[in-house]
């Protein structure tokens, strides 16, 4: 009598999976197997490498590009001394200083939307986290390059001026609100944009800095969340695979004070 093996995978949605071996023989009848093998319910899947955006940081690159180009570039150079004479030297005023604080709006309207029950992205602790993150990473670049660079400032104040640190704190805070609550609507990623091109233009018309450092500020502001908002989900996976991350300390940098800063979510 020839029999002839075949294998049955039953697949039950809320049971585990299991291989059951039966036999045919020639008049059709089923013969069970004397074994059965269970296969797990639950099987691993390790998540897909997340390219690096390059798409994404395309124009904020080019926003520094141009600002580092405007340093030698005659043509931009004159470009940044006419913006200059026009909103400062043929119409002197009085500084208004609102933009050391409207440089940080974006941010805080973050935790303000969370506050009144409109949620982001993100909780608490990893919103923190990221903005934490964001903020290192343009505070040290901003420092950074003001040193090497050392371009004088319209003033003549110092040779601070390049890039704006205000505006790309004002940029870095408003893409931080973009990132936030985009999939909620996108008119607050708007809002928080005009609040930075707002204190962009108050650093020209305080005569802080040229046009030039305000784009390259611009750029480094928006690629600095970007990059964040990247790396986040990796460190996490490096840190913490298996398990939520409950405490994180990471140094941070701003207006010239280092320090460290403590995230612990409380559960």
């Amino acid at each position: 009598m020839t029999r002839n093996l075949v294998i049955v995978l039953l697949m039950v949605h809320t049971l585990p999976l299991a291989l059951e071996a039966q036999y045919t023989d020639s008049t059709g009848k089923m013969i069970p197997a004397y074994g059965v093998v269970t296969l797990p319910d639950h099987w691993e899947v390790r998540p897909a490498k997340q390219p690096f955006p390059v798409n994404s940081f395309i124009v904020p690159a080019a926003m520094i590009a141009y600002g580092v180009t405007s340093l030698n570039n005659h043509k931009l150079k004159d470009w940044n001394a006419e913006l200059k004479e026009e909103i400062w030297d043929e119409k002197p005023h009085k500084q208004i200083h609102i933009d050391n604080y409207l440089q940080f709006a974006p941010a805080a309207a973050v935790y303000g939307l969370n506050a009144m029950g409109i949620h982001g992205k993100h909780n608490f602790k990893d919103r923190t986290i990221l903005y934490g993150m964001s903020t290192l990473i343009m505070s040290g670049t901003v420092f950074a390059v003001k040193k090497y660079a050392a371009y004088e400032r319209p003033d003549g104040s110092n040779k601070l001026s390049f890039p704006s640190g205000h505006t790309a704190n004002a940029f870095m805070s408003a893409e931080f609100l973009r990132q936030e609550y985009k999939d909620v609507s996108p008119w607050y990623g708007v809002a928080g944009y005009a609040v930075a091109a707002a204190t962009g233009y108050l650093r020209m018309y305080n005569n802080k800095h040229w046009f030039g450092d305000v784009v390259a500020g611009a750029g480094i502001g928006i690629a600095s969340t970007k990059m964040a908002y990247w790396l986040y989900p990796k460190m996490q996976h490096w840190i913490s695979p298996n398990k939520d991350l409950h405490t994180v300390v990471m140094p941070t940098y701003q207006n010239g004070a280092v320090g460290l800063g403590l995230v612990h979510s409380f559960r």
